[in-house]
């Protein structure tokens, strides 16, 4: 029995790590206890605070990144599950690897605090090493920086730090301000112990005040907007005897509100490839027109020469207010490529060999050609839009590279249908408040099944249609101008910092162990 005691003691921070990783799923959507990745974290902190060898600290960050990404990113299941045609044991073995690959991010940054230990330098030590594990998260493998902790905060909390220091920033703070916490149950000196936490609180306490600084300003230009949301199930996407239905609901959808000045159908929204749906686009392209509107539509391109495949956005109608002819023809340059394609989804790494594992790995249309970095934005009715498909609005560095002085709006289309009722589509329009925070601009969201929005440039959900309806989401939406400086710099002199902080522990650790006859000084 002792022996048995002894076995859960050693195992109860690893289970309790799990427990806090799977309960910080809870701060993001739909949920939104944005205070509870301070509370998560600070276990976290204070155990590896405690650990006994780099190896311990690692696998005290492993455990809770298996509990974070295990409960956080189970609706990435869904798709596997109901569309890979895989059986359960294969789906929840792929599962399984995307977690622990995911998992390994919190275990760099444990490991790498412990490593680098100045007991009295862990607030910032630990937050400049999670904000370097986030980043390679993020680049990575084409990267995947969803569930990062700042978009915890979109709603409350330090929202109000956006336009400053964008997400990245935030989840910075975020990390800092946990490991204050921590910091309190470590017997230090009272000034080590609690100026930390004194700092932190000031900082939530004066981020609202910082709004003054954001850098943009409403203007009093506003523009009618029409979202349709189609509601087409997944597995009816691609069929051929599909493709007419489809195309006649969206027309039939929009056909009563075409007054309004821009019209987004979501992404892929015309099921035919562009070269073979040249009589429709006609049509659409000649109705826009004559409604003084402009419609952007999601629509797969191919080249049946090259046999190379987009998926794009194209813009048809007027291109600008006095446009006296409608602005699409095929091959036209008022368009946009999706530049940041999901593996397995839209692209297959090692495609000769894994296409013949599993039908995941064959799905249709997973081999598209990769659009450039950066792109013209959209010009549509006369405005100025900047567009992401789907995954790409989670990466704020191409939304930064795309940021140009005309931009009016940020644009994002998806097709959430493979993710079901899942919470990953409510995830997933957070990360899309996120941006609008950060940049200053209304956004607009058009999805297939939903959640089909609009977005102020406070982040704030205007209007939102129901899920798994078919559905029109009318909106009177105001521009703003300006920039914010998370727009002009980036997260170029936060990881500037983490940087410095790193290297200058790094430093400071390596003189202490060097030092002649120091001893073992308390560090």
């Amino acid at each position: 029995m002792p022996a048995v005691a002894a076995k859960l003691k050693m195992l109860l921070p690893y289970a309790l790590l799990i427990l806090a990783g799977g309960l910080t799923t809870l701060a993001f959507a739909p949920y939104t206890l944005w205070w509870l990745p301070l509370l998560t974290q600070a276990l976290l902190v204070f155990y590896v605070q405690r650990a006994t060898s780099v190896k311990q600290a690692c696998l005290y960050g492993f455990s809770y990144g298996l509990g974070w990404f295990g409960v956080g990113i189970s609706w990435v299941h869904v798709s596997i599950d109901q569309f890979g045609g895989l059986p359960l044991a294969g789906s929840l073995g792929l599962m399984a690897l995307l977690v622990g690959y995911l998992a390994l991010f919190p275990l760099l940054a444990s490991g790498l605090s412990y490593q680098l230990r100045l007991y009295r330098m862990m607030p910032l030590l630990f937050a400049a090493s999670w904000t370097l594990a986030e980043w390679l998260r993020s680049v990575l493998l084409t990267g995947f920086p969803w569930l990062s902790l700042g978009y915890s905060q979109t709603s409350a909390g330090l929202k109000d730090l956006a336009p400053l220091i964008g997400e990245t920033g935030i989840s910075f703070v975020l990390a800092f301000s946990a490991a204050a916490l921590a910091q309190l149950t470590f017997k230090q000196k009272p000034l080590a112990r609690y100026s930390y936490v004194i700092v932190a609180g000031i900082i939530f306490a004066v981020s609202p005040q910082l709004t003054a600084f954001k850098g943009w300003q409403h203007t009093d230009k506003t523009l009618s907007v029409l979202l349709v949301q189609g509601n087409i199930k997944q597995e009816l996407r691609w069929a051929p005897e599909q493709e007419w239905p489809t195309m006649l609901k969206y027309m039939d959808l929009t056909r009563p509100h075409f007054q309004s000045d821009l019209v987004i159908w979501p992404e892929a929204a015309i099921p035919q490839l562009e070269p073979l749906a040249e009589s429709y686009l006609d049509n659409l392209n000649r109705a826009a027109l004559y409604a003084n509107t402009a419609v952007i539509s999601g629509i797969l391109d191919y080249n049946f020469k090259t046999q190379q495949a987009w998926n794009n956005l194209i813009v048809l109608g007027k291109r600008n207010p006095d446009s006296t002819d409608g602005d699409y023809f095929y091959g036209h340059g008022n368009r946009y490529s999706k530049h940041h394609l999901l593996p397995i989804g839209e692209f297959v790494p090692m495609e000769d060999w894994l296409r013949k594992l599993a039908p995941i790995f064959d799905l249709p249309m997973s081999s598209f050609t990769r659009g450039s970095y950066v792109q013209p934005n959209l010009v549509a009715n006369g405005y100025h839009l900047l567009p992401a498909i789907c995954f790409e609005i989670a990466f704020p560095a191409q939304i930064a590279a795309n940021m140009t002085a005309d931009t009016q709006l940020l644009l994002t289309v998806s097709n959430d249908a493979w993710f079901g009722d899942s919470i990953g589509p409510l995830q997933h329009l957070q990360i899309a408040q996120m941006r609008a925070l950060e940049f200053g601009r209304p956004l607009l969201r058009a999805t297939n099944n939903g959640v089909t929005a609009t977005v102020n440039a406070e982040g704030e959900i205007s209007k939102v249609a129901p899920q798994f309806t078919e559905a029109v989401l009318t909106d009177t939406v105001r521009l703003t101008e300006g920039v914010t400086p998370y727009s002009r710099f980036g997260d170029t002199p936060l990881q500037l910092l983490s940087i410095t902080l790193l290297l200058c522990c790094g430093a400071r650790r390596y003189t202490l162990r060097h030092a002649s006859h120091s001893g073992n000084p308390a560090i």
